[in-house]
């Protein structure tokens, strides 16, 4: 077993924004391996997370980001529990990553499901016709296709995309973070993304 210092701690701290006995516990857990420990947190977090997600979130931001061309531009309703957390940076700050993300992606909705149905079904004949085209067996065409649509969904549903910034890291899981370090409810309400000449 490796020994916990207090430098480790400290690290790991900075990194996630947990508190100090939360921070030991999992690297103890993880023998001393910082990455692991923020693995173990986020896991616990989600966790966290889950139980606070009914919690009502009256209190939030109106956040706008206009790109430097002035020819792109973005509104995010951003919602918390308490008047306190949004005002501090971290939310503001968080709401800016997420005003980015929109701008850099332009997602079709927050989540996979409240994606238009005719949207999904346009894109699944795309997919099942592509297969066949590629001489697919038939027995394996679903399942192409329902793969193609599965990444689709995550590609343009705002919460399951991958963060711009950082492979291997959703949406999602940066609000999920968010909610384990604040200890509030932190949801998405509703965002617009606009673009010179309806691009």
């Amino acid at each position: 077993m490796i020994e916990v210092t207090a430098k480790m701690v400290k690290e790991l701290r900075d990194r996630t924004g947990v508190g100090m006995m939360e921070c030991r516990k999992a690297l103890v857990e993880s023998n001393g391996d910082v990455d692991a420990a923020i693995k173990f947190l986020r896991e616990r977090g989600i966790s966290k997370a889950e139980g606070k997600a009914l919690r009502e979130t009256k209190e939030g931001i109106i956040f706008s980001y206009i790109h430097f061309n002035g020819k792109l531009g973005v509104m995010l309703e951003l919602n918390c529990e308490s008047d306190f957390v949004a005002r501090t940076d971290e939310f503001k700050k968080l709401a800016e990553e997420l005003a980015l993300q929109i701008a850099a992606t332009n997602p079709l909705a927050l989540t996979a499901e409240q994606i238009d149905p005719a949207i999904i079904e346009k894109e699944r004949e795309i997919a099942r016709n592509k297969a066949v085209n590629d001489g697919k067996k038939p027995e394996i065409v679903e399942k192409i296709v329902e793969g193609s649509i599965k990444k689709y969904c995550s590609e343009h549903s705002l919460l399951e995309q991958e963060l711009v910034n950082e492979n291997g890291r959703t949406v999602k899981d940066m609000i999920t973070e968010a909610i384990a370090r604040t200890g509030e409810n932190i949801q998405i309400a509703r965002f617009a993304r606009f673009a010179l000449g309806g691009e």
